[in-house]
């Protein structure tokens, strides 16, 4: 894939958020939101925030609500919760509070819809984790029939039914659910974790637009396009890479020595080794791994540090880097993990080296 000025591979930022329980909850928001305004200061187009209910360590239980809190902080940065977790929520309530965030925002809401992962979540809301996807797919179709259309509502879905007829009043507007400030509605993304995703293949056969998780290896990465692409051109749609957003967790120093060393006893690392230890207590290690016959054993911080964690100097990152474009063909859209800022001045420093080094060395090898 070659990229011109006006195809360039863009740089955003996404946070789980991770941070460590010892902190509370207001510096953990504080810091994050003081994140968003650096990252916009660095040239970072967009930023995106996870949800979670019931994870101690990933405090923000709705990414909504913490943008409407940043855009007063911010000017141009696009923000958008990644993902909303819709199999969670009603979606008319999802239609609604989106639609109103995209008119507070002024059209700077990005949209990740997907299901949610957690399994502590999932068991509070009395979800089947076997019906994520289907529950996202319908999710998604009655939020865009709320959105392009107007009432009555008659919606007979297989998990929820939405009847909305006797009650509206055309002379009072009483009855209709509001717009979005985007025409027809804010840019979709859909996150994909898994080889052959059906995820994927609803993004694709749909029209929404990709994003590679950062927990999976290279080759998971590829497997997420191809799947992607051949749905895509099945439904007559024509898949663009530019869409293509791959969040990839990546720590600069000066030095490699410095990065690795750093990396691996950092939030970033802790992060990785925590996420192993919640998948050793269920499904085992399968999303970290290349080979889906390596045992979990071998799937430890010293396989991630040369597969998911990206450490070094400019240069050594963007020797990683090209070997992951070379491996996936390319993408549009570079998407920066962010972590606890339990070394502020480093933590800032790494996001400089990616902004002002990295990126434009990037976009000069890849042009």
């Amino acid at each position: 894939m070659k990229v011109d000025s006006k195809d360039r591979v863009r740089c955003g930022m996404f946070i789980m958020p991770f941070h460590p329980a010892s902190k509370s909850v207001s510096q953990c928001i504080d810091e994050d939101l003081e994140l968003v305004v650096r990252a916009e200061e660095l040239g970072f187009e967009e930023f995106w925030i996870g949800e979670h209910h019931t994870m101690k360590l990933e405090p923000i239980v709705m990414p909504e609500i913490f943008i409407a809190r940043a855009l007063g902080d911010t000017h141009t940065i696009r923000m958008g919760p990644a993902p909303v977790c819709i199999n969670q929520h009603h979606p008319a309530a999802v239609a609604g509070r989106l639609a109103f965030l995209d008119h507070l925002s002024r059209g700077r809401l990005n949209l990740c819809l997907g299901h949610g992962s957690s399994p502590s979540d999932q068991e509070l809301f009395g979800v089947d984790p076997k019906l994520g996807s289907a529950m996202a797919e319908e999710a998604i179709e009655i939020i865009l029939k709320l959105w392009s259309s107007d009432p009555p509502y008659e919606i007979d879905g297989k998990f929820w039914k939405i009847h909305l007829k006797k009650t509206m009043d055309a002379e009072t507007l009483l009855g209709y659910v509001q717009k979005p400030f985007q025409k027809p509605h804010p840019p979709i993304a859909i996150p994909g974790m898994s080889l052959n995703s059906p995820s994927m293949r609803m993004a694709g056969r749909k029209g929404y637009s990709p994003f590679a998780h950062c927990l999976i290896a290279g080759n998971v990465v590829a497997d997420l396009w191809a799947t992607y692409a051949m749905s895509a051109q099945a439904a007559g749609r024509s898949p663009d890479r530019n869409s293509f957003r791959v969040a990839r967790s990546i720590f600069l120093a000066d030095t490699t020595r410095e990065a690795v060393q750093l990396a691996r006893r950092n939030q970033l690392g802790q992060c990785f080794e925590y996420i192993g230890q919640l998948l050793d207590k269920g499904i085992g290690r399968r999303l970290y791994k290349r080979d889906p016959e390596m045992s979990d054993t071998d799937c430890n911080l010293d396989y991630l540090m040369k597969e998911q964690i990206i450490a070094g100097d400019p240069g050594e990152v963007l020797r990683r880097l090209l070997e992951l474009w070379q491996e996936t063909g390319g993408f549009g859209q570079l998407i920066l993990m962010g972590y606890d800022w339990d070394d502020k001045a480093r933590w800032l420093h790494s996001m400089e080296l990616f902004a002002k080094e990295l990126m434009p060395a990037l976009n000069k090898a890849v042009g």
